[in-house]
């Protein structure tokens, strides 16, 4: 029995069962939910309130399309609101009406059984009857078919509105239409035909989405997204055994035509999957496919081919073949050479293909095409004069010296020291993490500790079972249900066999260890943790992958060959191109080192890690007597829990060990901590940069930009460069990364005294949260008001909240120092990457130079050189420098105060905690002291020129931002303020905005102005500091009023009342001191930003440049559309792509100049990087702050200098305008000369593009001379 149930009679009902009017059908044993399904009907039935409803059998096709010819005929808004009345005098009528209708009284919903008798919430009176479930299924189908219909209508019928809106106002408000900015896809054609009454729903019809810029864009994007999606399933389909079942899913997207596959390398896959088998016949059935789409093969698939021909028997009909095969290739342009040149090969596919074109022309040798090394680009084209071509060898020792300085920086190891340390550094990426020893200290273990550390082990092994278990049976009940339903869909189960159970059940281990190891305050969303839990299977698969697919062995060749060099030392090429010349010598065998490792989509990664989050929370268990002693009668419960807690007025789920978990891990003080290995240095040189796919760890996956999930369009520039174009940024990514590092041990034992002994706020040494005062309630809590309780909550929340930042502070200095402990004997590099403006990062997070002081302190150069004569000048002077005392002085005031103050730098040398304590005042306190002690060595030395000194000299630029815009702007006031020009002593921007601020100050006091009076005297360099350095990264007024306020509110003396008023007036009167002083920073500025809103609002495109070195970059934001997590074991096909969706215009205007900006001074650093690489420096970078050994300053210093005015005498806006007027610009033929607003604003955008601000008079050549322009 189907009960069918009336909408308004339960609407009436007290339980208000169907507020929402959401409807629920049941089939036992399933649950299907239809949002909005009562509310449809509703919407079909309204009209017809007075006529009875029929028997649910009798909806049938033809009474479907009568009740559709009725909803045409109203449009959607009058129809809601049609309903709406309908339901409203329903719950008026009057008694007497109710009287004659007492026969549908509202039936009492609590004595039925929902889960006997399945229901469906439809029409007006209750009837029961038997249902076939054929009918049920035509029900649905016609109810889908009718939604569509509805939609569709819905969208039709707004977009006549919208238009008849456009139109009034292009008739009323011609006047003003220049400015205003329009959504304007380029393919639009804008004709309302209102006027002439023909209005349809074709013509009409406008593409109108939040996400995407045109209908077709988002069929481009889901087509794209989709071959995306299927090619990474085949991929872990074919790595798990399961090509059968990949060559299915293809064939039943083939047919269906909306997902037809269209790209040639999905084919290629599954073609090497039979080749691998020697299975031909499914070879031809797909190049049978392959014509019937008209789809061209590539080398690649000729590749596959001839691979199954080689590993099949050799008899005439396969000689045949392959000479058949080799013909049609050749036919296509594509030689024996063309096949092994253009296509990846791995485990022993070239071995194959190469004994088959033997067999078929015997004594063949295959011809490979050679990398091209040099550069292509005129600001590098010097650094060509050294490189030999690839296909000669030195001809004498002579010539083998000239230009070896480049191996200088990497020198200093044996060749067994490098294989050493390669194997060593494989061996860690095979096991996936590195443990180290924790640096907290506990008491000497007793028995209580003892005994908890062996109930955690006997929980890990418990654990291991139980995850072991779990794995199976869900692993196998995912098989079942995707074999039951006979689904060639994409799903998830090939994704939860990419890796062995053992594998899956180690990495669950360690995700439990770091849920226990978190804040009890503050967890991470259950979502990110799927995604985060995802990755790491993904980039163990990889590794994995690698290594049964050869390239692990192939990739430890050619390294032990890059060994060779580095020890010798008597190489001209840098790092790419000596990398590049051995896998082009060695390219006659082995797998291809440039496969690019497939990426699994979000919804892959998102649904792994749910898979195995659902094992942990389902089945791992604790008993929660373990650390009870009075009673240890075992009670099993969930060892992990899920709790929701808002973030911005949103409930998030987030995960919990529980409390008895909690203290026993912590009880047992856990000496060791886990780092997964793409989180800590190498213990060895990187590989190379040689391509955007190679380089960084040997096996671990490494990315060459950071790039939100969504943004593809940047790689794609990428990949369609010209390879030379991506040769700067590559080679300046090498030079970072082969430089090797040590840590300054006597620094790390002072820096773990204090963090031991609790951690010291003012030295900026992390405390345990521990040390946080506890709240005391004052009031009894039952004399409390309303107010008092509230007030309580708040501190308490304050507390907890405060509780939670100073325990992940703690854990980072934790992290840092036990890593830094780690590797106190060990020398160490860092790879490196870049953001999408081209700045570059190191990529382990926590042991880096690129930190606050407490990590930067802890980090030296391994390669020591001698001070020379004028190294102990230049670490006296670096001392002062980070004191901060001597900002204004000259160069020669400085050293002179250095010597003055001898005594205080020995004492902080000898005496670090116990004596004066002069380095503790300083700006940077641990650097200070750093340098303290290396001053002190040098100072004791018998000879200081010869003293062997690996300490880092820091250069750091003058407001680098500032300087950037007053070179290209060759603005003279700008420029003399930021150390471009030569002064005798440096200028400081900082005091000179705040000397122009007090000075309107003073006048608006003069005046009786309230705010300027009570400012008298705290207008400081410190308080507008933040704001000026920000102003040109494109600082809002309210977030520079925040920055503001901050300082203010440290200062004691200022009145508290005052701080947001004063903040006010500040930042307008801040922001007006910079525009007076840099006028064509601010014309600069205001350019930037009018073409960036201009281009993503008309053109609906994301902004997007070249860099002086060639990196392509695009802004990476958009209106992504949010992607709903799947409830199924399908995998969703589409996912977002930043290609085809509308920018967000605030985000592209905003961000364009500061990240235009950040590219410059990434050029620059590059540029600068290189040439010290050339001339056989030691050169590290944090952005705009350079660093080298202290005898090799002068030289960088000159360098920096000379690459400054080389990269700026390069016509950057003018390149910059060429190309934004070649890339999103209209032609004459696209603009109709008819005055709408669309006319005019294609015309702004191209008037705007063209006109790139003059520049002043300043000569850039000064910056030669200038001692302050980094110093």
């Amino acid at each position: 029995m189907y009960r069918m149930l009336s909408l308004r009679s339960l609407s009436r009902n007290k339980n208000k069962l169907l507020a929402n009017k959401t409807s629920v059908v049941r089939l036992n044993p399933e649950l299907i939910c239809f949002q909005n399904f009562s509310h449809l009907c509703n919407q079909q039935l309204g009209g017809l309130a007075t006529e009875e409803i029929a028997l649910l059998r009798s909806v049938t096709d033809t009474s479907t399309k009568q009740t559709k010819a009725s909803i045409q005929q109203l449009k959607a808004q009058k129809l809601s609101d049609f309903i709406n009345n309908q339901i409203a005098q329903e719950n008026v009528e009057s008694p007497e009406n109710l009287s004659k209708t007492s026969t549908h009284t509202s039936p009492d919903i609590s004595k039925w059984n929902f889960v006997e008798t399945p229901v469906i919430y439809i029409g007006k009176d209750m009837k029961e009857m038997e249902l076939p479930n054929v009918t049920l299924a035509e029900i649905l189908e016609s109810y889908r078919t009718l939604k569509e219909h509805h939609e569709r209508r819905q969208s039709s019928e707004a977009t006549i509105v919208e238009d008849a809106i456009e139109e009034e106002f292009l008739e009323h408000h011609e006047a003003s239409v220049e400015e205003e900015i329009l959504e304007i896809p380029r393919t639009q054609k804008h004709k309302s035909k209102l006027k002439k009454g023909k209005q349809t729903q074709e013509k009409g019809k406008k593409f109108d989405s939040k996400n995407y810029k045109s209908s077709e864009m988002e069929l481009l994007a889901r087509h794209k997204s989709f071959h995306v999606t299927l090619h990474a399933y085949l991929d872990i389909c074919l790595s798990s055994g399961m090509i059968n079942r990949a060559y299915a899913t293809v064939l039943n997207y083939r047919h269906k035509r909306k997902r037809k596959v269209t790209d040639v390398e999905i084919y290629n896959i599954l073609m090497h999957g039979y080749a691998e088998k020697g299975i031909i016949l499914k070879i031809k059935d797909i190049l049978k496919i392959l014509k019937e789409d008209n789809i061209e093969p590539n080398p690649q698939t000729y590749a596959a081919i001839f691979e199954c021909l080689g590993r099949m028997e050799t008899t005439e009909d396969v000689e045949k073949d392959a000479r058949t095969y080799l013909e049609e290739a050749e036919a296509k342009g594509y030689t024996m050479d063309t096949v092994l040149n253009q296509s990846k090969f791995v485990r022993d596919q070239r071995e194959t293909v190469l004994n088959l074109f033997n067999q078929l022309k015997p004594g063949f040798r295959p011809v490979y095409t050679p990398p091209k090394l040099l550069y292509g680009n005129h600001l590098l084209n010097s650094l060509n004069e050294y490189v030999r071509p690839i296909d000669t060898t030195a001809a004498n020792e002579k010539d083998v010296q000239v230009g070896t300085e480049i191996m200088n920086p990497k020198a200093g190891f044996t060749r067994d020291q490098l294989e050493k340390f390669s194997k060593a550094q494989v061996e860690l990426e095979l096991k996936g993490h590195l443990t180290v020893k924790s640096i907290q200290k506990f008491p000497e273990a007793n028995d209580t500790v003892k005994q908890y550390r062996k109930e955690l082990e006997e929980l890990r092994k418990v654990w291991t079972k139980q995850i072991t278990m779990a794995l199976h049976r869900d692993v196998n009940t995912l098989k079942a249900v995707t074999e039951s339903k006979s689904s060639r869909a994409i799903n998830l189960f090939p994704y939860v066999k990419a890796l062995n159970v053992a594998q899956f059940t180690e990495i669950l281990l360690d995700e439990a260890q770091m849920l226990i190891e978190g804040s009890d305050s503050f967890s991470i969303g259950l979502s990110h943790l799927h995604k985060e839990l995802g990755r790491k299977v993904e980039a163990r698969y990889h590794v994995e992958q690698k290594r049964q697919s050869g390239v692990l062995d192939k990739t430890c060749e050619i390294y032990s060959l890059y060994c060779d060099v580095l020890s010798e030392g008597n190489s001209s090429d840098n790092s790419r191109q000596l990398w590049q010349r051995l896998v082009h010598e060695n390219r006659h065998d082995g797998p291809s080192l440039d496969v690019q490792s497939v990426t699994w989509p979000k919804a892959a990664v998102n649904g792994v890690g749910k898979f195995l989050y659902n094992i942990l929370k389902n089945d791992l268990k604790i008993n929660v007597n373990a650390t009870s002693k009075a009673n240890r009668q075992p009670k099993l419960v969930p060892a992990f829990y899920s709790l929701f807690r808002y973030e911005a007025k949103i409930a998030k789920e987030q995960i919990k060990p529980h409390p008895v978990l909690i203290k026993l891990y912590r009880k047992s003080q856990q000496e060791n901590l886990k780092f997964d290995i793409n989180l800590v240095p190498m213990v060895c040189p990187p590989q190379p940069w040689s391509t955007p796919v190679n380089g960084g760890y040997i096996l671990a996956k490494s990315d060459l930009i950071r790039l939100p999930q969504q943004a593809h369009q940047q790689s794609e520039r990428i990949n369609e460069a010209n390879p030379q174009d991506m040769y700067p940024t590559l080679d300046a990514l090498n030079q970072l990364a082969s430089i090797p590092w040590k840590v300054n041990e006597e620094v790390l034992d002072i820096v773990l005294e204090v963090f031991n002994n609790g951690g010291n706020a003012k030295l900026d040494v992390p405390e345990p949260p521990s040390s946080l005062p506890s709240i005391v309630e004052t009031i009894p809590r039952n004399e409390m008001t309303g107010f008092d309780r509230f007030n309580m909550v708040r501190k308490k929340m304050t507390h907890r909240r405060k509780q939670g930042d100073m325990y992940s502070l703690w854990c980072d200095a934790l992290y840092r120092l036990s890593l830094a402990n780690h590797f106190r004997d060990k020398v160490f590099w860092l790879p490196q990457n870049i953001d999408f403006r081209g700045r570059v990062y190191p990529i382990p997070p926590h042991l880096n130079h690129l930190g606050h002081d407490l990590a930067r302190c802890l980090m030296v150069f391994h390669q020591k050189k001698p001070l020379g004569p004028d190294g102990f000048n230049w670490l006296k002077l670096h001392c002062i420098n980070l004191t901060g005392l001597k900002k204004r002085d000259s160069v020669e005031d400085r050293l002179k105060y250095a010597d003055e103050i001898m005594d205080d730098i020995l004492d902080s040398a000898d005496r670090p905690l116990t004596g004066r304590m002069w380095w503790s005042s300083s700006d940077e306190p641990w650097q200070t002291l750093a340098c303290c002690i290396e001053i002190a060595k040098v100072h004791r030395s018998p000879n200081p020129a010869k003293f062997m000194s690996g300490f880092p000299i820091h250069q750091d630029g003058s407001c680098n931002g500032l300087q950037h815009y007053a070179a290209l702007g060759r603005d003279t006031a700008g420029a003399v303020s930021v150390n471009l020009a030569p002064s005798p002593v440096p200028q400081d921007v900082y005091s000179a905005v705040a000397a122009l601020v007090e000075d309107s100050r003073t006048k608006d006091a003069e005046n009786d102005v309230k705010v300027a009076k009570i400012l008298e005297g705290f207008i400081k360099r410190k308080v507008i500091k933040q704001t000026v350095m920000t102003t040109v990264y494109g600082v809002t007024r309210y977030g520079a009023r925040k920055q503001i306020a901050r300082q203010l509110e440290y200062i004691d003396e200022f009145p508290k009342d005052w701080v947001w008023p004063a903040s006010s007036y500040l930042t307008v009167k801040t922001f007006n001191a910079l525009s007076e002083m840099f006028t064509s920073a601010k014309e600069i500025q205001d350019w930037f930003t009018d073409c960036a809103r201009l281009i993503s609002a008309v053109c609906a495109q994301n902004v997007e440049w070249v860099t002086p070195l060639g990196l392509p970059v695009v802004q990476p934001y958009n209106r992504s559309e949010r992607q709903a997590s799947s409830k199924t074991i399908q995998i969703p096909e589409h996912f977002s792509m930043d290609s085809y969706e509308k920018p967000n215009i605030m985000k592209q205007k905003n961000a364009f100049p500061p990240n235009f900006v950040h590219s410059l001074d990434s050029s620059h650093m590059m540029l600068t990087s290189l040439f010290c690489e050339r001339a056989g420096l030691t050169f590290i970078s944090v952005h705009d702050c350079y660093w080298t050994h202290a005898c090799t300053v002068p030289t960088m210093n000159k360098i920096c200098r000379e690459q400054f005015v080389a990269l700026h005498s390069e016509p950057i806006l003018e390149d910059l305008s060429k190309f934004l007027v070649q890339k999103y610009s209209y032609n004459e033929s696209e603009i109709t000369n008819d005055g709408s607003v669309i006319d005019l604003t294609k015309r702004k955008l191209n008037r705007i593009l063209h006109q790139y601000p003059d520049k002043g008079d300043f000569d850039l050549r000064q910056v030669l001379k200038s001692v302050y322009f980094f110093s």
